[in-house]
């Protein structure tokens, strides 16, 4: 006999009403969806309401946005949805309390094929790293970060041309389908798991300011993944002078061209309607920019009326 799944979602960003959005599609019972409490935002500091909350909403779905997750009102109101299932995707880490409520588990998707790429940003990671492959993963939460036993895991190749934003999508999709298939299987009763490997792992950290400056003595190949891997969002950055000015520049779009030349690495290479920038075997050349204060522009039009001095240089 299957079971009837009686299902707690939780989540905050885009990424996980992709998969929400599935689960309701496709006919099963959510009870109720937790997410992160509105926050101010923008300039105006407003709050701001995460997606799944949106989502949420607009369906009519039952809503925690708790600050603490040990808080015992908001544990009481998780207990009197009488889940028996709770799935987990882009969202904190939780206490025992919680993870262990449910009667079916806890059930996590990450974006990655775990046990490489655990943490926060795996997408990100994953580019940065040159890999050319990556996948998404559906485990069971222990008292660990994305240490728990897998269910299921399905591979996907990281194209040339792809970015964190283009894989983000890529890996929303098929991640909702992983999700919806893991919820076939625990319907019809108790799942077979395979523990993760003890081997080391590469780790997917949080992304920092720090993390998204542009080395310039680093290979064009690794630069080139260093700046697809972080855009659009938060995007790689180069501090850069020109003249008496000093300033910082974000990247979003470029093109590594392995050649030999002299120039000094971070040397720009300027014509009307084109930017390249001196690597040691090579130059990344720049599709789209943003210059302080400015909007994300094409390089034509980041480039019309910029004047260029001696010392213009990359750093």
């Amino acid at each position: 006999m299957k079971r009837a799944l009686r299902i707690v979602f939780m989540g905050t960003p885009d990424f996980a009403v992709g998969t929400l959005k599935q689960i309701i599609e496709n006919g099963y019972e959510v009870v109720g969806v937790i997410t992160a409490p509105d926050r101010p935002a923008g300039r105006g500091r407003k709050l701001r309401q995460s997606a799944v909350k949106e989502y949420a909403v607009a369906q009519g779905l039952p809503l925690l946005q708790p600050e603490k997750l040990r808080d015992p009102e908001f544990l009481e109101a998780l207990k009197a949805w009488k889940a028996n299932l709770q799935v987990i995707v882009a969202f904190r880490m939780l206490p025992k309390v919680v993870w262990d409520m449910p009667e079916y588990g806890t059930f996590n998707l990450h974006a990655s094929l775990l046990p490489n790429y655990r943490g926060a940003a795996p997408i990100n990671w994953a580019i940065i790293n040159g890999e050319t492959e990556t996948g998404v993963t559906t485990f069971f939460i222990d008292d660990k970060i994305d240490t728990g036993e897998i269910i299921l895991q399905e591979s996907t190749p990281i194209l040339p041309e792809d970015n964190a934003g283009s894989l983000h999508d890529k890996l929303m999709a098929q991640g909702a389908r992983l999700v919806i298939k893991t919820l076939g299987l625990i319907t019809e009763g108790p799942v077979t798991t395979q523990p993760q490997p003890e081997s080391a792992q590469k780790t997917a950290y949080k992304i920092h300011k720090d993390t998204c400056k542009i080395d310039w003595s680093l290979p064009g190949e690794k630069i080139q993944d260093h700046i697809r891997g972080l855009s659009p969002y938060p995007a790689a950055w180069t501090a850069f002078t020109n003249g008496e000015e000093a300033s910082t520049v974000k990247l979003f779009e470029t093109r590594f061209e392995k050649a030999s030349h002299e120039l000094k690495v971070g040397s720009p290479i300027v014509d009307k309607h084109s930017l390249g920038i001196a690597v040691s075997n090579g130059y990344i050349n720049v599709l789209s920019l943003q210059l302080a204060g400015k909007r994300k522009m094409e390089i034509a039009a980041a480039l019309n009326g910029l004047k260029w001095q001696d010392n213009a240089e990359f750093l």
